[in-house]
């Protein structure tokens, strides 16, 4: 008997296993073909394949699931069996490269069997970081070149160990804004660290949307400095688009409001201690997410979170802002997070339901977010001490979450949150900047709409409460329960009226249709001061009317898509010489 049980637990074991190599497998070959979008210029497809892989993880799992419920019987739920094959599973994994989305991909396949609330360290790996055993830079191929003293034969090699089938456009042109643009910077920002010792480059190309993006870093004697070279495919070859060596300048193509990269290192949590080694006030969470593994990414933030959580004594609250009439939102005041939660019933004047919401985030996390809208990450079967919940928070979670939150002994446990970034509203914002700031973050927030139009999506609701600002501050939504596609919308005039008395009616005389949307009407999202509406008119003004709205729309019904790109190009100087170095 005891040998027919090991024997069953070495069957899970190698079942779950293979299940995952399946879904990694799959997650490469989808992720592979981003090379060929990027040299056939195929946005659209790649747009297909974010939605492909982001649904791959579940799908996978839920295959395995559902296997093990039809082979296993009643035995499924045997715990002491799957106390025995956590422990025999995690054993062969000890000291393996990337074994961590071995342990999440296990977890995920018993949370699903047993409903888990929580966490259950009796059948899930929860103690440890993925990295235990080894040096996680040591398992990640890299491209080295020394510096003997020439930029442009250096960053000519580089340019050619990541050709493509497209041709460079100019090599020797894009070699000489290569070594201009490191020139300039190492003038100004470098020169104090000493001499140039090597380029190091990540050996497998990032992409995303429309580009292409070589990752790297400069090593001199007594500091590393990222860099990041953008390649664009254009009609007639391949460009440099942009050298990008700041860390503010990195961190914003590796935002949380950006989509997922496709890449395909040799060791993916490699990558990711590459990627911290240079931006290393980047979240390890966020970096997991930002290449795709996004299964990964949620494991890490609960866990970096929970022991945040251990270790501190402040308690949740309200999130700072005006109250939300769909979303109930809390944050822990020491870390960087807020929590929301789907309200039992909406204020007025909302008229959606809660599968409705539910929808429009899978929507949001399906799409191309353009640097515009804040990755928000599902969770399901949470539970944290009571006790950490400010009284008055506990008590509106308890009375108008009541079909999601609930107290179980000292536990809050909430069946189902969304968890983003925390970024500052831009309503209070605005009340604290001044006028310089103020200006430029309302002409970003305008910005931040024709971004968001010009990759199909339509926020909804432009109240200024509704957007928030980063830390570079940069414009972002985040409230999308009223998102909708563009091409979806009507966007139409307010019709003329031959009576008078209509325009003092508070209800509307002229018939509205679901998807009909007045841009004439954005006026009274507008709560700002004459000042700042006034020079939000002035550059945005094409937003209040139908005319922009249908130009937009037929564009992107045509196939005419407008790429959003996540970084600015340098002026050079026209006398800059390399050869200073």
């Amino acid at each position: 008997m005891a040998e027919q049980r090991k024997q069953t637990i070495a069957r899970i074991s190698e079942f779950v296993y293979e299940g995952f190599q399946k879904y990694n497998e799959n997650f490469f070959r989808i992720t592979e073909r981003a090379r060929r979008r990027f040299e056939q210029r195929d946005w659209e497809g790649h747009q297909q394949d974010i939605i492909e892989r982001v649904e791959l993880y579940e799908k996978s799992v839920r295959r395995i699931v559902v296997s093990l419920r039809k082979n296993l019987g009643a035995s499924v739920v045997d715990r002491k069996l799957w106390h025995n094959t956590r422990r025999y599973f995690g054993q062969r994994l000890y000291n393996v490269p990337d074994a961590g989305f071995l342990k999440t991909f296990f977890n995920s396949t018993t949370r699903r069997i047993f409903n888990t609330v929580g966490t259950d360290p009796e059948i899930e790996f929860v103690s440890s970081a993925p990295d235990e055993g080894f040096n996680p830079l040591e398992t990640l191929t890299l491209n080295r070149y020394p510096y003997w003293g020439s930029l442009e034969k250096t960053f000519k090699n580089i340019l050619e160990d990541f050709a493509f089938k497209v041709p460079y456009r100019n090599i020797a042109a894009e070699t000489r804004t290569f070594s201009q643009e490191v020139q300039r910077y190492y003038q100004v920002h470098l020169r104090e660290h000493g001499e140039l010792v090597r380029f190091e480059f990540i050996n497998s190309a990032f992409f995303q949307s429309a580009r292409a993006y070589l990752i790297g870093r400069t090593i001199q004697q007594d500091h590393v400095n990222p860099i990041i070279i953008a390649l664009k495919n254009t009609s007639s070859g391949i460009e440099v688009d942009a050298v990008l060596l700041s860390e503010e300048e990195v961190s914003v193509v590796f935002s949380y409001t950006r989509s997922y990269y496709f890449a395909n290192p040799h060791s993916v949590i490699g990558a990711v201690h590459f990627l911290h080694s240079i931006l290393p006030s980047k979240p390890i969470d966020e970096l997991y997410t930002v290449l795709g593994r996004l299964r990964q990414g949620k494991t890490e933030r609960y866990r970096i979170f929970s022991h945040h959580l251990q270790n501190t004594d402040d308690n949740f609250v309200h999130a700072e802002g005006d109250k939300g009439l769909v979303m109930l939102v809390f944050t822990l005041p020491s870390y960087d997070l807020v929590f929301k939660i789907i309200r039992d019933n909406f204020g007025y004047p909302k008229t959606i339901n809660r599968e409705e919401v539910q929808s429009k985030y899978r929507l949001v996390s399906r799409h191309d977010r353009a640097g515009r809208l804040i990755d928000t990450q599902e969770f399901r079967n949470l539970e944290f001490p009571v006790n950490r919940f400010d009284e008055a928070l506990r008590s509106e979670l308890l009375s108008e979450a009541a079909e999601t939150v609930r107290v179980k002994n000292d536990k809050l446990i909430i069946d189902h949150v969304y968890i983003e970034r925390r970024v500052r509203p831009l309503n209070l914002y605005l009340r604290e900047a001044n006028r310089t700031d103020a200006g430029e973050v309302i002409l970003d927030y305008g910005q931040t709409i024709k971004d968001l139009a010009n990759t199909n999506i339509f926020p909804g609701d432009l109240l200024l409460k509704n957007f928030g600002v980063t830390r570079h501050r940069r414009v972002v939504f985040y409230d999308y329960d009223e998102v909708a596609l563009v091409t979806e919308c009507d966007f139409r005039e307010i019709p003329d009226s031959d009576d008078d008395e209509d325009v003092l009616r508070s209800d509307v005389w002229f018939h509205v249709n679901k998807n009909d949307i007045f841009p004439e009407e954005f006026i009274k999202f507008l709560s700002m001061d004459q000042g700042l509406r006034t020079l939000f008119l002035e550059v945005h003004g094409d937003l209040l009317t139908a005319e922009y709205w249908n130009r937009v729309k037929n564009k992107l019904l045509s196939g005419d898509i407008e790429l959003i790109i996540p970084y600015f190009r340098h002026e050079i100087p026209a006398d800059q010489e390399s050869a200073v170095m």
